[in-house]
């Protein structure tokens, strides 16, 4: 039986993989409608028979309808589950390729999580969908779980005031008298929760570099945010250069027309709030963490919420990166004044097993960053950037576990694996031990 993930147990399920989703959506604005149907392109796994499966679908919506490769299926929906069953004689064959079609529609609402709801949440005039770590289901049934990528189509037909984004590329944008369908492709695998839609009235601005750009915004805020945003190019090319080549085809900068608490990721794109265009560090840092986050925890994803260090504390650290690069604080001045921070904390967080209730806690990013740069500091810069860039490319659009790191690593410098008497390799203090260590003396 596979292993569920442990942090959420109730999300991902058993007996299948999805290689695809097609999702065609229609929604009204204004009364927060949603129809659509969701096509999952599936494989079953090897074993026995497949004659029942489940996905993961909020109890907001109601399924009209459920198919399998053209057959009309039984189906019961209750608790976060949609339950799929085929008739005894037609199990689906072990390894075999199937479809299911789902038809469903009503009022989208947030998953309840520990940190709050998740998923499709109605603006004051559009929608935002932020969905880390388990409000996916909000509006698709899908498998739930972080490692389990998939291509994308998303389809919005939605009135002709709004402009839609979602991951991937645009591919088509076709008007039909009040309303406009906006069809986008995704061909990059993508975990559940980075699937987004977001609805606004926006404008587009078409932003210069070597990655291809876009900025979109409520038009009022259009100069703000270019200049919010002006540096971002020069971004990416300090980070291809740290951590290799940007995974993507695109990137996108949405501001969304509210003010978030923090901005949010998504694959291939970022959403910030109004709130996030003022100048000066505090908002700058926060355009280089969700631009790190396209190689880390994008393109490489965790395979469980346990490891989510290697998303944040690796994109907390791509911020003193960029500070270090743009003529701001040195990366070791950074850290040196977070580890002073965090040693007057309660020394009660284990890095690779922060629990649920601290799966966000900001002891996890800064910690993760200092543990990147301890190890920048005992490796030397040439071997960590190195073996940082392996690391992108050896895992790319892939999933990823600590074990992977440390072993990476490991397989360069045995020596950060090995005891040093009794004080523990340079990994497990780091990640395994609650106490913090003290970072390496520059000399």
């Amino acid at each position: 039986m596979p292993e569920h993930e442990p942090y959420f147990p109730r999300h991902g399920n058993d007996g299948y993989r999805v290689g695809h989703y097609d999702l065609t959506l229609a929604y009204r604005v204004g009364t927060n409608r949603l129809e659509a149907t969701a096509v999952l392109t599936a494989t079953a796994e090897e074993g026995d028979a497949l004659g029942a499966f489940e996905l993961d679908f909020s109890n907001g919506l109601r399924p009209d309808r459920v198919s399998v490769d053209g057959m009309r299926v039984r189906h019961t929906h209750r608790t976060g589950k949609l339950r799929v069953t085929l008739p005894g004689d037609r199990p689906i064959a072990a390894g075999a390729t199937f479809q299911v079609e789902v038809r469903y529609a009503g009022t989208p609402r947030l998953v309840s999580s520990p940190y709050g709801g998740l998923g499709w949440e109605q603006l004051t005039d559009g929608v935002l969908v932020a969905s880390q770590p388990v409000g996916a289901p909000s509006w698709f049934p899908c498998d739930d779980r972080p490692d389990r990528k998939a291509t994308y189509r998303i389809a919005v037909t939605t009135a002709s005031a709004y402009h839609v984004v979602a991951n991937g590329m645009l591919e088509e944008r076709m008007p039909g008298g009040s309303t406009t369908t906006w069809v986008y492709r995704q061909e990059a695998p993508m975990s559940t929760y980075l699937a987004t839609v977001q609805i606004g009235r926006y404008r587009e601005i078409e932003l210069p570099g070597s990655v291809p750009q876009q900025l979109i915004a409520p038009p009022r805020l259009a100069a703000r945010a270019g200049a919010a945003f002006a540096r971002q190019a020069r971004m990416i090319d300090v980070f291809q250069q740290r951590f290799g080549p940007y995974p993507f085809a695109g990137y996108t900068a949405l501001i969304a027309d509210d003010e978030l608490e923090i901005p949010i990721e998504a694959q291939g794109l970022s959403i910030f709030g109004t709130n996030h265009l003022a100048e000066g560090w505090d908002n700058e840092r926060l355009v280089a963490h969700e631009l790190a986050h396209q190689w880390f925890g994008n393109s490489l994803t965790v395979v469980d919420w346990r490891d989510i260090w290697l998303h944040e504390g690796f994109a907390a650290y791509a911020e003193w990166i960029w500070s270090e690069a743009s003529g701001q604080r040195t990366a070791d001045e950074h850290a040196r004044r977070w580890h002073r921070r965090l040693d007057r904390l309660p020394q009660d967080l284990v890095l690779v097993e922060p629990g649920v209730g601290q799966l966000f806690d900001d002891r996890v990013y800064k910690r993760g960053a200092l543990t990147l740069h301890a190890l920048r500091l005992t490796v030397g810069d040439e071997a960590f950037f190195r073996i940082l860039r392996e690391w992108t490319t050896t895992y790319r659009h892939a999933g990823v576990r600590t074990s992977d790191f440390v072993g990476l690593f490991a397989g360069h410098y045995s020596g950060l694996t090995t005891p040093i008497l009794n004080q523990g390799s340079f990994f497990e203090r780091w990640l395994e031990w609650p106490r913090l260590p003290q970072l390496p003396v520059v000399i």
